[in-house]
């Protein structure tokens, strides 16, 4: 499902039509801001390190920031508490700053239109000047919506890096990067051209019919499992005719590196294979029921 950058824009000002505070302060720093550079996201999703699910009002992923419009509800005291331990879990999860801009006072009225306004500026001066201290370190990365999925910007680079944010719509376009040259590809496996192999994974990182992988918080390793908690060797010999499965782990010789794209869905639903590093099956921490892979590289070069 291919959006164009309209779209999204338009699509993620959907998300907040029923909410007429939150609309007005974002939709006024989006377009006072005015910087087609700058990547944003309404409702973005955030998952804490304990698996609670957040979602920011208005998120900068570039500039590692987020804004939350305080409107009623959020005067509420028992409610300043939770937005405290709500802010501190997602800043531990991702290091982002928070900013808040009120709507009600602390008598719980409306705030005058020209106070949320200057509340309003503030906040686009700090994103402004963020964005030039990311561009004077070299760290700011410009909002390329039309070749954010586009293998060849990282072609031309000659790397990809899990810094970057890579994701791609689908296996091909991935593998493009590596050398493939053919039509769509279905697979999770994929085996590059070259003397010393290295392989290519699209794994699902959550929960499915018959795996239930997952991903560490630090994303350093992924655990492979059986959804059943079963034996894999029993799997393997079963389903593979691989008798030798957890020999082959033990002794070294399933050590391939592989570039892992985990396979999930971003906000606007689309599926999406996100780069997450190069991995490497680790002998001593797989046992029978486990595969556990370690990330061994951030950056890969591509060839």
């Amino acid at each position: 499902m291919n959006i164009s950058k309209d779209d999204y824009i338009l699509r993620n000002f959907s998300k907040i039509k029923h909410k007429s505070w939150e609309l007005y302060v974002i939709t006024r720093i989006i377009h006072l801001l005015n910087d087609p550079e700058i990547e944003f996201v309404c409702q973005q999703l955030i998952r804490t390190p304990n698996m609670k699910r957040y979602l920011t009002d208005l998120c900068f992923p570039t500039l590692k920031l987020y804004i939350e419009i305080d409107e009623l509800h959020h005067t509420n005291k028992q409610n300043q508490i939770d937005d405290e331990h709500r802010k501190r879990e997602i800043i531990d999860a991702i290091n982002f700053v928070e900013r808040r801009i009120k709507v009600f006072d602390g008598q719980n009225k409306i705030r005058k239109l020209n106070e949320i306004n200057d509340e309003i500026l503030e906040v686009i001066k700090e994103l402004k000047d963020r964005k030039k201290e990311l561009k004077k370190r070299g760290d700011f990365i410009p909002w390329n919506y039309e070749n954010k999925f586009s293998p060849e910007p990282h072609l031309e680079r000659g790397y990809i890096e899990v810094k970057d944010n890579v994701v791609f719509l689908n296996h091909r376009d991935a593998l493009r990067c590596f050398g493939y040259k053919g039509g769509h590809y279905q697979r999770a496996l994929w085996r590059m051209k070259g003397k010393k192999r290295k392989d290519v994974w699209f794994p699902k990182i959550y929960k499915n019919d018959l795996w239930n992988n997952s991903l560490s918080d630090d994303n350093k390793k992924i655990i492979m499992k059986l959804d059943s908690g079963k034996s894999l060797v029993d799997w393997f010999a079963k389903e593979r005719g691989e008798r030798d499965f957890l020999e082959k782990i033990k002794s070294g010789r399933e050590s391939v590196p592989t570039v892992v794209f985990a396979h999930y869905k971003n906000i606007l639903g689309q599926t999406v294979y996100k780069f997450l590093g190069e991995f490497i099956v680790s002998h001593e921490e797989s046992d029978e029921f486990s595969i556990i892979s370690n990330r061994t590289r951030t950056k890969v070069y591509l060839s």
